[in-house]
């Protein structure tokens, strides 16, 4: 997690909004500077006469490398639009209605849809961040894993987590929510869930067992 002073200093490297009802998502060119080969040294290169042997090949070289420098660079921030894209596809329900609507998601899946090893897709949504109508975000943070629910639908860990923190704070405090009764609520929506799985993510949150969190 990153708190909002933290968010003052992170440039997003992506920006997902909503226009028309529709969400879009753009690459912040703001946040990363034009890369392009000086003229001067494309002028260099080209001179048949002012360099030879050695010294032009030794600038032919550095031009190559620079060339390819800015293309791997320009292919990543596609990738990374395409990862995006996809994650603002499956993710709808999260930009609409929040954290406890964020499905489960994994690099893989990502991956075999946008035709891309796992490896690449974890390379380019390291240490990303996005500008969206929900905030500032790590890439990273829709990646989650999951649990099975009756109605088909999985639901991500990040998920649960949010529903266990929002029963909590909209508990009894007189009469505070055990795991088991936190079990029992979500199996009434469809959601298997073990109580360990429950104290576990209870501990996660910073969330007190039941009977330390009763106020008389």
């Amino acid at each position: 997690q990153h708190s909002a002073a933290n968010d003052a200093y992170i440039i997003p490297d992506l920006i997902v909004e909503k226009i028309d009802g529709r969400y879009h998502v753009f690459l912040n060119d703001a946040g990363v500077p034009r890369l392009r080969i000086s003229k001067v040294y494309q002028d260099i290169a080209r001179d048949k006469k002012k360099f030879d042997g050695e010294n032009k090949e030794f600038i032919n070289q550095r031009l190559n490398s620079a060339h390819w420098m800015i293309q791997a660079i320009e292919q990543r921030r596609q990738t990374m639009l395409k990862v995006m894209n996809f994650i603002v596809d499956r993710q709808r329900e999260f930009f609409e209605k929040g954290v406890e609507y964020l499905k489960p998601l994994t690099l893989r899946e990502v991956a075999d849809v946008i035709n891309m090893h796992e490896s690449t897709v974890s390379r380019v949504t390291n240490e990303k961040y996005v500008q969206t109508p929900r905030g500032l975000l790590p890439l990273k943070f829709f990646f989650s894993s999951g649990l099975s629910t009756t109605t088909g639908e999985d639901a991500s860990a990040r998920s649960i987590k949010a529903q266990i923190q929002k029963l909590v704070t909209d508990e009894d405090p007189k009469n505070p929510l055990t795991d088991q009764q936190i079990v029992e609520l979500f199996d009434q929506k469809g959601v298997k869930i073990a109580r360990r799985t429950v104290a576990k993510y209870r501990d996660q949150l910073g969330i007190l067992p039941a009977r330390m969190r009763k106020r008389l």
